[in-house]
């Protein structure tokens, strides 16, 4: 979620006249906090995830499932603990783009020690719970990516139906009134997005063949009434038709968000997990279904990516540049275009758009050539979204013009200042991940890549290949049963020459600094999942790094049982043995008594598949096909733990003290 100013919106046109005026002291701003924060050290460890629910109403009667559209209601008072004590939150709330969407995340950051771990599960589960108090009847709390028949007539309660002419969106299936309509900035976003780009938001996904699927698939847009005209026609043969800014960010997400010691450590961090990225959103895929129709894709990025694509036709390179600026080869909303530490440089091998104008003035003021890459690659895009009561800033107190802009470049990582004013150090955001339908399954990956970032920090590792092999793989990633059926550029070793020498590392692993040894001079190759993951002869495995970690620190007994349950999961998932929850869906429609094997998820199938999905969640039902045998020992309440592993520091930190002092 972006940027929360609140004030009066400013339509395309009166952005327009600022764009250049904001995008200056955006820079303007980011320089004089880099000049505060770029010598701030020795911040601790904080983490925390982020997870967005969707609310539907089951028809028992009907045998339909529906969006629930009350968010708005439900959000004040979720959010009241905050507003009267938010030092003694168990949770904290925000609105996200859809009114039946709601996002929440810990009370309080998680911290360094491992018992924290054991705490992320129960944490989900409590704000699913009081989510879930706030519901009335046959309403529940799902965790989701996608709804599958989001975008079809009756799909939302209360039911609306688009009107062409004067929505926002200007959707054919998506009408206004699903937006969130308590803060003016989702209405104003989407307006602002579609007038930028002159054109209507509009995709055509692939879909899945099946045995009875109409041949050429030919969808009918009658059933949104009789003014579909030329909307229609844009639809092409074999494919889903998706024209709203709503049905990519509509979806929803698992986000972890990591703060570093340093501004170091931090772009360090960024970089080791951008080639990350593409591996999390194939195992964690879960949106196989769009507005009704099984898809050739598992997940929700590419949609995401063209539903919140702001181009003009000129930056989109269909026209000659005359009004604009750039080429621009991405949405706004897209993976990662380049590393951003400096050790990282040779990696970058795609050209980079950038406004030169920043560039310089970033470099002018001490900021080193990759960094300033990053920014000024950021600023090629205009601010979407303006406030009028905003517009004039102290630039020395002040960053709403550089968030303005860094928060609507929605990437696959970000990279994250520290707010002004404020005891929060420079931060990470690992934002790919898909919303599994469990607590379990969402704690599992969040868990993981933590884990991954200590082991990743602990061994001087290196996870680096080339920018344009991260696309590659993203792109590859989202393709139907990816996990079990694709192979992924990824480095075949991960020791630097700071990586000691531990029994996991050496057994495998070549040393890639040896340039005498022509078997190192590709640095990367490509791999299944499953060798990433649980390793093979050849590569030592990401699980297997994460496990070596854990015997080298003090884990109490109760979240070691949690941690491996967690991690039995990731290698079961990747090894093919356990499904994805697209795979999982898909092989649920099929299995349906009603599925005709015409691609069609009808309103029968897809109530079956999410009452089965809300079974699941709720400890109602099994699912052994995507889920392992559970009993994790999550707890709320670590305080015992903690307080023995701040004793044993505190002991640490005495005896250190007192060798110190015999030194001395």
């Amino acid at each position: 979620m972006g940027l929360l100013t609140q004030g009066r919106p400013l339509s395309w046109a009166e952005t327009k006249k600022y764009v250049q005026y904001t995008r200056e002291h955006g820079v303007e701003q980011f320089i004089n906090l880099y000049k505060k924060l770029k010598d701030r050290r020795n911040d601790c460890l904080k983490w925390g995830d982020e997870v967005e629910f969707i609310m539907v109403r089951f028809d028992h009667e009907k045998k339909k499932v529906q969006l629930v559209l009350k968010a708005h209601k439900l959000l004040p008072i979720l959010m009241e603990p905050e507003n009267q004590n938010c030092d003694n939150c168990t949770s904290l709330w925000r609105p996200e783009y859809t009114d039946y969407m709601i996002e929440g995340t810990p009370g309080k950051p998680y911290g360094y020690l491992p018992a924290h771990f054991n705490m992320v599960e129960a944490n989900m589960r409590l704000r699913r719970k009081q989510a879930q108090e706030l519901l009335d009847k046959d309403e529940y709390v799902l965790s989701t990516s996608n709804f599958p028949r989001n975008g079809c007539p009756d799909c939302t309660w209360p039911t609306y139906k688009s009107t062409l002419d004067t929505s926002v969106s200007n959707s054919l299936c998506f009408p206004d009134q699903v937006i969130f309509p308590d803060h003016p900035r989702f209405k104003t976003l989407t307006q602002n997005i579609r007038s930028r780009r002159d054109a209507k938001i509009a995709l055509n996904v692939p879909i899945f063949i099946d045995t009875n699927t109409p041949r050429p698939f030919i969808e009918d847009f009658s059933i949104y009434g009789d003014d579909y005209g030329a909307y229609g026609t844009a639809a092409l043969k074999d494919h889903i038709y998706l024209d709203a800014m709503g049905l990519g960010m509509g979806c929803c997400c698992l986000q972890v968000t990591f703060q570093a010691q340093s501004i170091d450590e931090a772009r360090f961090l960024y970089d080791q997990l951008t080639p990350l990225t593409p591996i999390m959103l194939a195992m964690s895929a879960s949106s196989p279904i769009w507005r009704r129709y099984l898809a050739e894709i598992d997940c929700r990025w590419n949609v995401l990516c063209a539903m919140s694509d702001d181009r003009t036709a000129e930056e989109r390179g269909f026209e000659p540049l005359k009004n604009d600026r750039f080429r621009i080869p991405k949405s706004r909303y897209s993976s990662v275009d380049c590393y951003i530490s400096p050790e990282s440089a040779k990696y970058n091998d795609i050209e980079i758009v950038q406004d030169m104008n920043v560039f310089n003035k970033l470099i002018e003021n001490g900021i080193d050539h990759l960094l300033a890459q990053h920014i000024a690659h950021l600023f090629i895009r205009d601010t979407v979204i303006l406030f009028e009561e905003n517009l004039h800033l102290d630039d020395t107190k002040d960053t709403d013009h550089f968030e303005n802009i860094n928060s609507t470049n929605w990437q696959s990582m970000r990279f994250k200042p520290p707010p002004v004013n404020s005891n929060i150090g420079w931060r990470v955001e690992f934002r790919p991940t898909e919303l599994q339908m469990t607590d379990f399954e969402n704690a599992a990956f969040v868990t993981f890549i933590v884990l991954l970032t200590r082991a990743i920090m602990t061994y001087n590792l290196n996870l680096l290949i080339p920018i344009s092999n991260v696309d590659e793989n993203m792109q590859v990633a989202q393709q139907r049963d990816a996990f079990r059926h694709q192979k992924f550029h990824f480095r075949k070793s991960l020791s630097t020459k700071q990586t000691p020498n531990t029994p996991c590392m050496n057994s495998v692993q070549k040393n890639i600094f040896q340039e005498d040894n022509p078997e190192n001079r590709c640095e990367h190759r490509l791999m299944t999942i499953n060798e990433i993951i649980n390793g093979s002869n050849e590569f030592v495995g990401l699980l297997n790094i994460v496990q070596e970690y854990l015997t080298n620190i003090e884990v109490d007994a109760d979240t070691r049982c949690t941690i491996n349950q967690y991690l039995n999961l990731i290698s079961q998932r990747a090894a093919g043995t356990l499904m994805t929850n697209a795979s999982w869906m898909r092989h649920f429609v099929a299995n349906h008594p009603s599925y005709k094997h015409d691609s069609v998820v009808t309103d029968e199938i897809a109530y079956d598949l999410l009452w089965k999905m809300k079974k699941i969640a709720n400890d109602e039902d099994h699912c052994p096909e995507v889920l392992p045998k559970m009993s994790s020992k999550t707890t709320l309440d670590v305080s015992a733990a903690i307080q023995k592993a701040n004793n044993e520091l505190e002991v640490k930190r005495s005896l250190i003290q007192q060798n110190q002092s015999l030194k001395n």
